[in-house]
Formats: structure tokens, sequence, C-alpha cells
């Protein structure tokens, strides 16, 4: 080996690391080889085969389990396979067992005591090996797996940009995105009313979903809307004390009761301050003109308690005719929503007025019809339907992505193996979009690299093998409810041919999977660090706008602003930058040297998009002296998308290298 020599200025910290990390680690996380058999992870292979398993018959009588899978030798080397027109692999076995169940006098299901487990190894077929360049050797030409640039899982909040009404008023909205199931989308309509849609059907009022979830209109008012209490005493109002007070307008002078002064004057604002003093000072109640009632919502119904008339039902705005009701009738206490249209605006409960739904059976039964028109909807198959749309972790998953996403962007703790959706979920998610409406909240940028992640050989071939899983999950109930399961072994229930034929599929005919690059070894190398926005679930050429192929300021050192193709796919084709890598969730980072108090150390540490926004950070090539210390008064950094100059103290991370933006 000869020394390498270096012209650059600036002291290289640290060397470009091994260029094919991400093919080589994506698809060893896949097959999890070394791996011993109960310490795998649920990912890749393992992740598949635990998704699909175990496969229960029609009548819960016998079911196949999964116990592991092994993977064997390569028959042959990658040179003969090359030579003979032949597919590098090896073959995959796995190890199920098939067993009896009976119910017992309780109607439990029991281990059968008439027939006994039978446990066997299966033979599923050959699956393509990764050679030690990050290749595949298919039918004796050598194919790379492009990895995917793909919007990750999680919520989504943006606005039309005012297109959709003549007025260019903003319409808001917000989509969760799985990595697997239906799409939701919540979105307002012009007249302020707030809609979802379940995988873009017709629209439905977004009360009706939480009715379905189990709230009733007066839970999900008090989930939105703060409440106040008016007493009523001898035909007066009288407002109870309480935060909601805090920013509206006292309707009289409030008068501290022992010293006689005056705290707030009529018509002037009650502030934190006034509000703490109004509490030190004892005072409980404040009474209140009864126009001050007239146009204030109800969260219950109003019910004479002597006559049990109802004189307003809930959610129902008081008039005149009814503040003179309230004088005469024995109602002691009102419990009215707070509505000022700034911070609480009134679009939930037009929604719930819209919303013609009375329970949780109508909900049901609504989203029933709007999903599967034309079907008689009985109270069994309604609820299968809503539980399998997001809270049946066979049919819906967030991924772990997701859940981290939904979580971070909402801030709120559900576990990470929750990978479904939650009520607090919507519930939430549906606050943060009134936020945003009342001009609090902020929208997201789609193009953002922290809302897009990278799909590597594994991730893609796991898919695609759980769909063939999927569909041999299907044969193998028909052969158990069928035939004579008492006799049969594992092996003639299971028939491998569907799962082979979704991954040979992957390999020869998928979009991903391209013939290498071999003009030379560079042309190799840059072939596999290639990123694509195209494939399935991912974007086509003739759909995709100007902004997704436009570099965003989030790319430095993350994916090269220069190398992409010019013509129909520019922007669309990317490569990774060099000192760039792809985290355990997908999401691209790039490495920093750590600043603290004005000195630059060898410490390095990787952010991801998401992470890097909120720091300062300087250039590779910003002058530093001896010790490590940053030169200057004023020194350029990066904050998000912006350039601003700071002190050295300010600064707290540098780049690595020069280079680290190619």
């Amino acid at each position: 080996m000869r020394e390498r020599k270096s012209f650059s200025k600036v002291p290289t910290i640290l060397e470009v690391p091994y260029l094919l990390e991400m093919q080589k680690n994506s698809y060893e996380k896949f097959l999890q080889k070394d791996v011993e058999p109960d310490k795998r992870r649920d990912v890749g292979l393992q992740g598949a085969f635990m998704s699909v398993f175990p496969i229960s018959d029609y009548n819960q009588n016998t079911s196949l389990e999964f116990i592991e899978y092994k993977l064997g030798e390569p028959k042959f080397t990658p040179r003969d396979c090359l030579d003979k027109g032949l597919t590098y692999s090896v073959p995959l076995k796995i190890r199920v067992r098939l067993d009896y169940w009976e119910k017992d006098k309780d109607g439990n299901r029991v281990p059968s005591t008439e027939y006994e487990s039978k446990e066997q190894e299966v033979y599923i077929g050959e699956l393509p090996l990764m050679t030690d360049t990050g290749s595949f050797i298919i039918n004796g030409t050598e194919r790379v797996i492009v990895s995917q640039l793909h919007r990750s899982p999680g919520v989504f909040f943006s606005h039309d940009k005012g297109t959709s009404s003549t007025s260019g008023k903003l319409i808001y909205s917000a989509r969760i995105i799985p990595a697997r199931g239906s799409w939701l989308d919540l979105e307002f309509d012009h007249k302020d009313i707030l809609y979802v849609r379940i995988d873009r059907r017709k629209k439905l009022p977004a009360t009706v979903l939480l009715k379905a979830m189990g709230f009733t209109s007066e839970q999900i008012l008090k989930i939105y809307y703060p409440v106040e209490n008016i007493k009523i005493r001898n035909g007066r109002f009288y407002r109870v004390v309480s935060e909601v007070l805090i920013g509206s307008r006292a309707t009289n002078n409030i008068v501290d009761p022992e010293s006689g002064d005056v705290i707030v004057k009529e018509g002037s604002k009650i502030t934190k301050l006034a509000f703490k003093k109004i509490k030190a000072s004892g005072i409980t109640e404040l009474q209140i003109p009864e126009e001050e009632l007239i146009g204030r919502v109800t969260l219950s119904d109003i019910i004479d308690p002597q006559t049990g008339e109802v004189i307003l039902e809930s959610n129902e705005e008081i008039t005149e005719s009814v503040v003179e009701q309230l004088i005469y009738s024995h109602v002691e206490e009102l419990k009215l929503l707070y509505i000022d249209d700034i911070t609480y605006l009134p679009s939930l409960r037009l929604t719930l007025l819209e919303d013609k739904t009375r329970d949780r059976e109508g909900a049901l039964i609504e989203i029933y019809k709007k999903l599967r028109p034309g079907e008689p909807p009985s109270m069994e198959a309604v609820q299968e339907l809503f539980n399998g749309l997001f809270f049946d972790p066979k049919r819906y998953d967030l991924s772990p992505v997701g859940r981290l996403k939904l979580n971070k962007r909402l801030g709120i703790d559900i576990p990470m193996d929750v990978r479904v959706l939650t009520e607090k979920d919507i519930v939430e998610i549906i606050r943060y979009l009134l936020l945003i409406k009342s001009g609090k909240g902020t929208v997201d940028d789609i193009d953002h690299l922290g809302n897009r992640r990278v799909r590597a050989v594994g991730e893609l071939l796991e898919n695609q093998f759980r769909i063939g899983l999927v569909r041999m999950e299907r044969a193998v109930r028909e052969k158990m409810t069928i035939g004579e399961v008492e006799t049969a072994m594992p092996h003639d229930l299971i028939n491998a041919k569907p799962v082979m034929a979704a991954v040979k599929e992957f390999f020869g005919s998928n979009q991903l999977s391209q013939f290498m690059d071999q003009t030379n070894p560079l042309s190799e190398i840059t072939h596999k660090r290639r990123l694509s926005a195209l494939g399935a679930g991912g974007l086509t050429r003739e759909r995709a706008g100007f902004e997704v192929r436009d570099v965003h300021p989030t790319h430095y050192g993350r994916i090269c602003p220069i190398e992409t193709p010019e013509g129909p796919n520019i922007g669309l084709i990317t490569s990774l930058a060099s000192y760039a890598r792809v985290n355990d969730y997908g999401f691209i980072e790039t490495p920093y040297r750590k600043v603290v108090d004005g000195k630059v150390t060898n410490e390095i540490e990787y952010l991801s998009a998401i992470d890097g926004e909120q720091y300062y950070i300087a250039q590779s090539t910003t002058p530093v002296d001896e010790e490590g210390n940053l030169i200057g008064d004023a020194i350029s950094v990066r904050i998000g998308g912006d350039f601003r100059m700071v002190s050295a103290k300010e600064v707290q991370y540098m780049d690595v290298s020069p280079k680290q933006i190619v």
C-alpha cells in the first residue's frame, strides 16, 4: 500500500466511510443469518413470518405455528453463477408445528387430547444472496436494488395554499399515512366544518369517527372546549371564577370585598395578574348581565328539575326567549362552552351540528355505509370493519417510524410497540388541526428530509416477502378447513410457490431492481448508493412536481445536490452524500464535530434532518487556532434553512469536511 498524500488546507478529521454500508447492513438486517433463532428481532424475514403466523383454520380447531427459519449454504460461488447463468442463492427452510385444539366445557380453546402436535421442517425455496460487493446475481446477470426515498409514515398537516376558494382562504388538512393499511384524511371545508375521509372515499363529519370510537357528543365538546359554570339565583346570573376569565372583558367593576379597591375596571381586559388578584381576594362568583348569555352555547341539555322539561338541548345557542325561561325556571346551574373565535374556534361544534348520528351504533353504521355502499349493515359486520380499519395489527401498521413521528409531532408518549392508531392519536390530531387553524401550529414541509426516509433492499424485499406469505396463508387456511387435517403433515398444507414467485418477481421485474452499471468500478459504487423517489409506493414521473425535485436545505451533507440525471428524472433520482449514513429508522444522518464554548472538539455526532434543525452549525473552513478555538468575532453558521452571523460561544457544531456536501 502506498501512502496517500492530501494537499487539502483543512485537516482530515474523518475518513470517508465504507461506501456500500447502507446496502450490506440492510440485507444483513433482513436475513439475520448469524443470529441465533431465539434472539432474532422482529424485522426482515423474522418480521414477515411473525406477522403472518400463526395460521388458524376458520373453526379455530387447528393452527400452524412458526418456530424458526434456517438458511443453508450457497451451492455455487458468485463466479460460477456468473459463468453458468445461475442465481447466487441460499436454501430457506422453516420449522413449523401443527397444533390441534378443542373446546372445554366453558368454551375455551385447549390443546386437543385426541391428536398430537406435529413438528416439521419445510423447504420454502432459494433466496438470492447479496455478494460481497453489494450486488445480486440473478440468472447469471449482476443486478442492484436501488434504495427508495419515500414519504415516511406518520401524520402530515398541510393547506391547499388558498387555491380551492375564490377568497384565497387557506383550507387546512391532516393526513395519517401508515406503513400498511388505510389512509385517514381530516380536512376542513369552506364553512369550517371538519370532515374525515377513509381511503379517499366520500367524506363524513369528523365527529362520526370520534363517536364510533365510543365518545358521546358531550364528551367531544368537553375535550375541545373549556367549560364555564354559570349559577342562577333569584333570576340573576353569576359566573363562577375560573381560568376562562383570563383575556375576557369585565362587565362590571370587580371590587376587592375587603379593601374596597377596584381590581379590574368595567370594560377592561382581565389579565393573568388581575386573575391572580381576584382569586387571592376570595371572590368566587361575578354577576353578569343577561345579554352576556345570548349567543353562548350549552354543553349539556338544560332541564327544568321540577317539570322535567328540556329548555335547551346540548350544543344549542341561548336566545333571548331561553334567557327569560331560565329566569322563571328552577334551573340552578348552566354549563356553557367557552368559544372566543380566536383560540377556541366554533368548527367542532358546527361539525357536531352537521353530524346526524346519535350514538356509537349510528356512527359505526354511517362509516360502514360509506365504505361498503349497498351492503346491509349487521352490527357484527359493522364492528368488525371498523376495528379492522385502524385498530387491528394484522391489517394496520404504523411501523416504528410512524409511531415515533406521531409521538414527536403531537407531543404524546404512547409506547413504541403500539403500532396501531389509538383514540388519543385521533383526539390529538384533531386538536392540533384546530390549533393550526387558529394560527398557532405549523404545517409540514413534505420535502423536508425529516419527512422522507430511505427504504433499502432489506425493507423492500421484506414487503414483497410478506405479500407472498399472505397469498400462501389463504391457501393454507383453505386446505386446513377442507382437507383431512388429522392425517396431514405441515408440508402437505404449505405451498411455498406464491412466496418464491413474489421474490422472483421482485428481483426480475421491479422498477428498483436494475441491471448493474458496469462501465467502471466507480459507476458500480454510485449505482449502489443511488436513491430513487420512483417505484411502488413512491412517485411517478408525470405526477412529481417541481418542489419534490428541487434541492432542499436539509439535503446538506445527506443527499448530493449535484449528482442527478438531466431529463424527466431530474431530482427524482439522487445519490447519498459521501459522509452520510442511514439510521435504524431509515432517516439520513450526516456527521458533525461538536463545538463546546467556542472550542472545536474531535467528538463526532451524527444528526438527522429533524435533530439538526435547531443547532448553529459552522462551516468546515471556519478558521481555527492550534488549540481548536474558533477565530473571529462573528462566525457564519447555518440554522434550519437560514444563514446567520453569531459569536464563537454560540456555535454548537461544525462540518466535518468541505466535501461533506457532495
